[in-house]
């Protein structure tokens, strides 16, 4: 390595260590953000508040509420007596679910009629109500295959006669269906966009607003020193970052590794690149620090909504789709959970590879010809 890039790259990280603050927020940063979406980013929804009206107050009508109190997602905190009280309760956001059961619900089901029973909703959040009624729709079928079989059993036939066909289903990758175990690998792709970018842009904005990128320019160092010398130093932190993570996950987590741990951080420093690149991108546009952070916000953020972190782009809308294709952090997420969670290695991942490299290239060269024509 040649002298004056080795004592500036010694540079940079002793004026990273001058600003104790900033390292103490990149470090620590990483593993709250990991800690609070393991815990609070997931999609299985648990003890909702709901509010019982059992009209009918039979064993029947017992079982069925013993069934949706004991399924662990819905907690039936209210039982009210009229329309008036479980309105009351859905309009003050007490309670998002009401189970309403008319007089004659076992009257109904022990005579071989249909029984209905109605379900309210707080739809203001479609979501969650929609995640809430599947639950329920489940509930229900079990239910009702229990109603059908003691049916089967009165008349002396065999409770099994009913029944066409079984499915047997078989879960891959994630047979439990936690949602930690996807949102958690998807946290090293942000972890790493994020604090390359941040470093390099801050430290590119910190030089411009001191004076001392002129400074720079004059001395023997040349541009692509320079360059060298503002991005390794993130790409250390940012893998240094990144480990943290991995051992959060995996010791505190248990989130399965069943891939190659070389293959994710290999991939991850090229991914990495990305971040430097639209760092020193924002650099070249930005006056100061308080440009650069707002620039950093309005470009982060429609990443994480198109890349499919917590959104399924197959539900967007096509042009919408059509636009994922030019966001890189798209393609990490898939590599990161595909070594996670299905372990498997470069042969699987190319169609992934080959598109984020050409876009990190692309991000890389413009950072780079922009970065040349501000020093000329």
């Amino acid at each position: 390595m040649d002298s004056r890039l080795f004592h500036f790259i010694v540079k940079e990280f002793r004026q990273l260590g001058r600003d104790p603050r900033m390292l103490r927020v990149v470090l620590i940063m990483p593993v709250i953000q990991l800690l609070m979406f393991g815990y609070i980013a997931s999609m299985d929804i648990k003890n909702t508040p709901t509010a019982v009206m059992d009209e009918d107050r039979s064993s029947l009508s017992r079982a069925y509420i013993r069934g949706v109190g004991n399924s662990g997602s819905f907690d039936l905190k209210y039982n009210v007596n009229s329309e008036g009280a479980y309105e009351g309760l859905l309009d003050s956001g007490k309670a998002a679910v009401l189970l309403h059961i008319p007089r004659d619900f076992k009257k109904k089901l022990m005579s071989g009629d249909n029984a209905d029973v109605q379900v309210i909703l707080d739809g203001s959040n479609s979501s969650t109500a929609t995640i809430l009624l599947s639950y329920l729709n489940i509930i229900n079928a079990n239910f009702n295959s229990g109603i059908i079989k003691d049916r089967m059993n009165r008349a002396g036939l065999s409770g099994k006669s009913f029944v066409p066909y079984n499915m047997e289903a078989r879960v891959w990758y994630n047979p439990q269906l936690k949602s930690l175990y996807f949102m958690v690998p998807a946290i090293f792709a942000q972890i790493l966009m994020m604090i390359s970018m941040m470093l390099t842009m801050t430290s590119m904005v910190k030089e411009k607003e001191r004076g001392t990128i002129e400074q720079l320019i004059v001395t023997p160092v040349r541009p692509y020193e320079i360059l060298l010398g503002k991005m390794i130093p993130p790409v250390t932190v940012a893998f240094v970052d990144t480990v943290l993570a991995f051992l959060v996950a995996i010791l505190w987590f248990r989130i399965p590794m069943h891939g190659s741990v070389l293959l994710l951080f290999a991939l991850g420093i090229i991914f990495s690149v990305t971040g430097l690149g639209i760092g020193l991108l924002i650099s070249t546009f930005s006056r100061n620090q308080r440009e650069a952070m707002m620039t950093n916000t309005l470009i982060m953020s429609p990443q994480m909504i198109l890349s499919g972190f917590m959104f399924p782009i197959a539900s967007m809308p096509v042009l919408v789709q059509w636009l994922t294709y030019a966001i890189p952090l798209r393609y990490f997420l898939v590599i990161v959970r595909s070594i996670f969670l299905k372990g498997v290695g470069v042969k699987y991942l190319i169609s992934e590879i080959w598109p984020m490299f050409i876009i990190i290239s692309a991000v890389l060269v413009l950072s780079v010809v922009r970065f040349h024509k501000k020093m000329d």
